[in-house]
């Protein structure tokens, strides 16, 4: 938050940032742009008004979940953080990198796993997918551009939604736009290995 934001500026973005973030731990939006877009609307704030970046929705999504304890939480973040360990293995050829809400340890009920891919074409991935006989499905990606996957494809894996971004290869070394944090499979095996550490 700027230190020269008015203080009424600085409620607005509070309350929309935890608006938003009600909005994707209770209706399961997951796309930050839409949940802020939704939340300023029901809100009356113009988007370019008091919109607060990711990281002030991620934190009161955070917060929400401090409130409002998901029982299932701890348990549903395992599975899925297992699942993203299984299709790493499998996917290693193309440099996987778990991110989104799986990593940062905020996913509900309504989250994917989220994994980005480094090809040099979507189409060996695709091919490599329906030599697995794994039923995939085609997303549109919004906003294309420079920054943005090739492709994205959607399948599930043993009852979990999983969602890959399949990148060029240089986006690898670009940071994500969105702030995010990318994770290889040495990290997401870690933060398992700690929540096993804490279950004992």
């Amino acid at each position: 938050m700027p230190l020269d934001a008015p203080p009424q500026r600085s409620s607005l973005r509070q309350n929309v940032a935890a608006l938003a973030a009600r909005l994707m731990a209770e209706d399961g939006i997951a796309d930050y742009g839409l949940a802020k877009r939704k939340a300023a609307r029901q809100l009356g704030v113009t988007e370019g008004e008091a919109m607060p970046n990711n990281a002030e929705i991620d934190a009161a999504l955070r917060e929400y979940q401090a409130l409002y304890p998901d029982d299932e939480h701890e348990e549903r973040l395992e599975t899925m953080r297992e699942t993203a360990c299984e299709v790493m293995r499998l996917l290693a050829p193309w440099r996987p990198a778990l991110t989104g809400a799986v990593l940062d340890g905020s996913a509900n009920g309504f989250s994917e796993v989220e994994i980005d891919l480094f090809a040099d074409s979507a189409k060996e991935v695709e091919i490599f997918l329906l030599n697995q006989a794994l039923d995939y499905e085609h997303r549109e990606v919004r906003r294309p551009g420079p920054e943005s996957p090739e492709a994205i494809l959607a399948f599930e894996w043993d009852e979990v939604p999983v969602k890959l971004c399949v990148f060029g290869p240089l986006a690898e070394r670009i940071p994500r736009r969105n702030g995010s944090d990318r994770a290889k499979l040495p990290a997401v095996e870690a933060l398992l290995a700690e929540s096993a550490q804490r279950e004992e």
